[in-house]
């Protein structure tokens, strides 16, 4: 499944407990198979932590990210704001483009 958000984008959340359609968030995580991505400050949650003296780790309650489904967010283009995602074939590479402005959408190069 080609989803049109990656790793290290800027995102709105669109719905859920933590729409706010005017603050950009950063993307630290995309599972593809269960259609979620992991958003900076977004569906914080309380955690339990036992502590663990060989580790270092304090006992306590810690809160973290959790996951949120795909459809609850929308990409930001730099151009035009938030936007729908499209695809291109540009030679051999698939490329994403903006919806509004039909520019394309910068991608992070992966290492290989």
């Amino acid at each position: 499944m080609s989803l049109g958000i990656q790793r290290n984008d800027q995102v709105v959340v669109i719905a859920g407990k933590d729409r706010d359609l005017k603050k950009q968030r950063r993307v630290l995580s995309v599972d593809a198979e269960k259609g979620r991505v992991l958003v900076e400050h977004v569906h914080v949650i309380k955690k339990n932590v036992r502590p663990n003296p060989q580790r270092n780790i304090k006992g306590g309650i810690a809160e973290q990210e959790a996951p949120v489904h795909i459809s609850n967010v929308q990409l930001v283009c730099p151009n035009c704001g938030p936007t729908r995602v499209g695809h291109k074939l540009e030679g051999d590479k698939k490329v994403r483009v903006c919806k509004k402005c039909g520019n394309e959408i910068a991608t992070k190069g992966k290492k290989k």
